[in-house]
């Protein structure tokens, strides 16, 4: 089996910022010019020798100014203007870089994010929060580090080389080769060093995830971590995990540390053969004293920066790493594309067809297989059975958070996967058992996805739910902070507040999954009076465990292990003496053992 070999981190970078090319392009050309500007200086100080060892018969003079002081005002002339535009475009190249560097950053954050929002629930119950937050956090800024800097740094040391070497020819073609003669062993150390940190930097990355994943773990898990008195366990656990972080980055270190020391010993010989061999051929009259001027400050010039080629390539592979982690997310398939057919949720009868359905969580064997199930318009039906039978998944389905593998799911007869998910996700409100409120007041959470309802509208639906008598008691009523997770309430509360959200929607469709789980057998009762008049006209699908909550639904299925075994009324279903009436009895307290 071949394998087809991975692009470049590099080469899917560009391709990327293809966007920016024209800032690019102003970037590369200020940071050009900055480095020749800075290269003339050199230039500079051999025209003075040269005029003070030649006199009249210097490069100025023969342009025609033969007068030397008038020569070294033109000279004080060039140098003022040399180091006015080495300044000028100095600031112009690290505006253009760093700005770029920002805008880069902040769009890849929101493509990767965006990108994470549209994938579907399966990635997300494979992978830990912890490494997605250190992509969408850590990656990308160290992405911003490598654009912020070390890209201007390679292009300044290939302009030098360059431009320096055309110099070392044009004065002394044997000196230059004399100069050079390090450079190949650069460029193949460099590359050397490459290959060597290039996987010690990915097992960085890897690791601070680990590391980053278990953080955020234990901060959401803080109160169990308490209860259970396991602060010692925890802190040896992060405390390995900090020190595989440390390690890695060690294993990193002992290869970049060692770029800058080799390549400077090698650097040091062709500024040796510079001097020593330039020095010859101007005693021996084979070169001018203003060229060996020129020459040997180049040397230095020429050679020195690529002492620094350790720390911009450093700073590459740590950039690539991250890199490759970030555009793998962007890379990754979306298993629930848009639809591309409207369905405005004023028109939504609510009419909802699952026709031969086969679905299978990952790696798992098909949990449905040829299911099928119908619910009319503006009818209530009740979901039951046993944990692992498929009611939850049913309204994740039915909401394309999953994506069947066989059949079709439709509303209204129209294939939801061909619907667009921001009109079928809006014409259903979903109240999951598995309660999520954001930091902010009880009015944001409430108004969440219905953000432009009126204050008279927020506190029916808090009424209908069952929820404005406890929010009036609250601090500040509406506008008090509830923290994060809606910690400093109550779970019957959080429950309530979820419920007020969905109501506030006013979806034609409404899921509930176990909405009354979390709540006292009097909050039960109160939500169960406000259910009859939200769920009125309008198809709704309530998966509960307490049959008393779904008594009164038009219909109610059994589930059991994705297969329908029974469906009818709660009489109907009681009648039958199967499943359900086992169940009923069960809670009821009305077993009996024969």
């Amino acid at each position: 089996m071949t394998t087809v070999p991975k692009t470049h981190p590099l080469t899917r970078l560009l391709r990327y910022a293809k966007r920016y090319k024209s800032n690019i392009q102003k970037a590369t050309f200020c940071s050009l010019l900055n480095r020749l500007f800075d290269l003339a200086p050199p230039l500079l100080i051999g025209a003075a020798v040269d005029i003070v060892v030649k006199k009249e018969q210097s490069l100025l003079a023969q342009l025609g100014f033969t007068d030397i002081m008038t020569q070294l005002w033109i000279l004080t002339g060039l140098t003022v203007f040399i180091w006015a535009m080495e300044s000028v475009f100095e600031y112009a190249y690290a505006w253009y870089w760093r700005n770029l560097a920002q805008t880069i950053q902040h769009d890849l954050r929101l493509d990767a994010y965006d990108q994470l929002q549209a994938l579907d629930l399966s990635y997300f119950e494979s992978r830990q929060t912890g490494g997605m937050m250190s992509i969408l956090n850590d990656d990308i800024n160290q992405l911003e580090r490598f654009l912020d800097g070390g890209a201007n740094d390679i292009l300044q040391v290939s302009t030098t080389v360059v431009v320096i070497s055309g110099i070392f020819f044009t004065f002394s073609p044997s000196l230059a080769i004399m100069a050079i003669l390090p450079m190949p062993f650069v460029l193949w150390g460099s590359m050397y060093f490459q290959k060597k940190i290039a996987p010690r930097y990915a097992d960085v990355r890897e690791r601070v995830s680990v590391l980053n994943s278990q953080l955020s773990n234990n901060l959401s898990g803080i109160e169990t971590i308490k209860s259970y008195t396991s602060e010692a366990y925890e802190h040896e656990r992060i405390r390995q995990q900090s020190e595989d972080y440390r390690q890695s980055n060690r294993h990193a270190i002992a290869v970049s540390s060692a770029f800058s020391p080799l390549i400077r010993m090698v650097i040091i010989l062709g500024f040796i053969a510079t001097m020593v061999y330039g020095g010859w051929l101007t005693v021996t009259n084979q070169l001018s004293v203003g060229a060996y001027s020129v020459l040997v400050f180049l040397t230095q010039r020429l050679l020195w920066p690529l002492t620094r080629l350790g720390a911009t390539f450093d700073l590459y592979q740590r950039a690539m790493a991250s890199t490759t982690r970030g555009l793998d997310l962007l890379d990754t398939e979306i298993a629930a594309p848009d639809g591309d057919q409207p369905l405005p949720k004023q028109q939504v009868e609510g009419d909802i067809q699952f026709k031969d359905v086969t679905f299978s969580y990952p790696e798992h064997p098909p949990l449905m297989e040829g299911f099928s199930l119908s619910i009319a318009p503006g009818k209530t039906l009740a979901v039951v059975g046993s944990t692992g039978s498929g009611k939850s998944t049913l309204l994740r389905l039915l909401t394309r958070l999953y994506e069947i593998d066989e059949g079709s799911i439709t509303v209204d007869g129209k294939d939801i996967r061909e619907i667009e998910l921001q009109d079928l996700r809006g014409a259903i409100g979903l109240v999951s058992q598995q309660t999520y409120l954001f930091h902010g007041s009880v009015k944001d959470n409430i108004t969440y996805g219905s953000f432009d309802a009126t204050d008279e509208e927020i506190i029916e639906a808090a009424k209908l739910a069952e929820a404005h008598e406890f929010i009036e008691s609250l601090p500040q009523g509406y506008d008090t902070i509830i923290g994060e997770r809606g910690q400093k309430l109550s779970g019957g509360q959080r429950q309530r507040l979820s419920i007020a959200r969905a109501i506030l929607k006013n979806p034609p469709i409404l899921l509930l999954d176990e909405a009354t789980s979390a709540v006292d057998n009097e909050t039960e009762a109160a939500i169960q009076r406000s259910l009859e008049h939200v769920t009125k006209d309008r198809t709704t699908m309530i998966v509960a465990h307490r049959l008393s909550t779904i008594r009164h639904a038009d219909e109610i299925i059994v589930l059991e292990y994705g297969t329908l075994k029974e469906r009818g009324t709660h009489e109907e279903l009681l009648s039958q003496q199967g499943i359900y009436h086992r169940l009923w009895n069960v809670q009821t307290g009305e077993s009996i053992h024969e």
